[in-house]
């Protein structure tokens, strides 16, 4: 007896279903890809939807109110060209970014060294360190603008009450009105700010170091200087060119610090990318200047990542 569902003495197959066809096209790891589905969506919607929106009003005269229309590259060079304010901003991103990285790989080298070796008190101090770094930028920087502004600032009252400051007749200084002193406030509260994630990244590196390399070396007669040199620093490449990528491009796209310190002033000598791109665009209602102050960023963030990955697979062949 045949059934409906016998074609000459064989049973047809049902039909395949999308899940079907597509785990016969792709293989059988299908699941995999439902995965990462979630993370696929979120990297569509917040990061690749709004690059491609910024490329687009970057490119147009695109104002508040307004209608949009597609102007090219008029917007580039503008800021180039003709906008003085755009090279302050270009110099005292790259100062900043610069500096700030190399205090706080030097600093947190030399305090996970130190800390690497307290044993009193050593889990508190582990703790107390990564304060700066989970409390909420807004803020500690609010805190430091109480610090450093000029009318509350208690390290002017130190200087005009406490000896010997009061002697010698140091200060009082507007750290947040004059230029030099204001960039060299938002660079040390970025590094007090970022201090911890190099101190606690660092440590962790050191600790997985095995011992036996520093007694071999002990045996052989070498220095603490000569350890640190040829065991120690060799062996945290790796590390310390992962925390300086991430370091980096945290601190070239810095916003709350700066905004919130001076807003870029005095005379937009502390602007960033960040705030001079949210003063053009939000503040100004440019939103197309805007966009294409923030995607200049963009190029050197490519040129930085390409370097330390660099650095970082030439590390990992070395070891290897």
């Amino acid at each position: 007896m045949v059934t409906g569902t016998e074609v000459g003495g064989a049973a047809s197959s049902p039909p395949l279903t999308l899940k079907s066809r597509l785990r016969r096209s792709i293989g059988p790891d299908l699941d995999g890809y439902y995965f990462i589905l979630p993370t696929v969506i979120i990297v569509f919607c917040l990061i690749l939807y709004p690059f491609c929106l910024a490329v687009y009003y970057s490119m147009s005269n695109a104002f508040i109110g307004e209608e949009t229309h597609f102007i090219g590259l008029e917007n580039f060079h503008y800021i180039i060209f003709e906008d003085d304010i755009f090279m302050m901003t270009v110099r005292n991103t790259l100062l900043f970014a610069v500096i700030s990285v190399v205090f706080k790989t030097v600093l947190g080298l030399l305090c996970a060294l130190l800390l690497l070796r307290i044993i009193k008190l050593r889990r508190f101090l582990r703790g107390a360190m990564l304060l700066p770094f989970v409390a909420p930028t807004a803020l500690t920087t609010l805190g430091w603008w109480l610090i450093l502004d000029p009318t509350y600032s208690h390290i002017n009252w130190i200087f005009e009450h406490v000896w010997p400051f009061s002697v010698l007749d140091v200060g009082p200084y507007n750290f947040l009105g004059e230029p030099t002193l204001a960039l060299g406030a938002v660079i040390f509260v970025n590094v007090w700010r970022g201090l911890p994630f190099f101190i606690i990244t660092i440590l962790a590196g050191l600790v997985s170091i095995p011992d036996h390399l520093y007694e071999a070396a002990e045996i052989d007669g070498a220095s603490i200087m000569d350890k640190f040199w040829k065991i120690t620093l060799p062996l945290l490449r790796p590390v310390l060119a992962v925390i300086i990528l991430f370091s980096t491009i945290f601190t070239l796209g810095e916003f709350n610090i700066i905004y919130v310190l001076t807003r870029g002033g005095p005379m937009n000598e502390t602007h960033l990318f960040a705030t001079y791109s949210f003063t053009a665009g939000v503040l100004n209602h440019e939103i197309g200047l805007g966009a294409a102050i923030a995607l200049f960023l963009f190029p050197i963030l490519v040129v930085t990542v390409i370097l330390l990955l660099r650095l970082v697979r030439r590390d990992s062949q070395y070891e290897l």
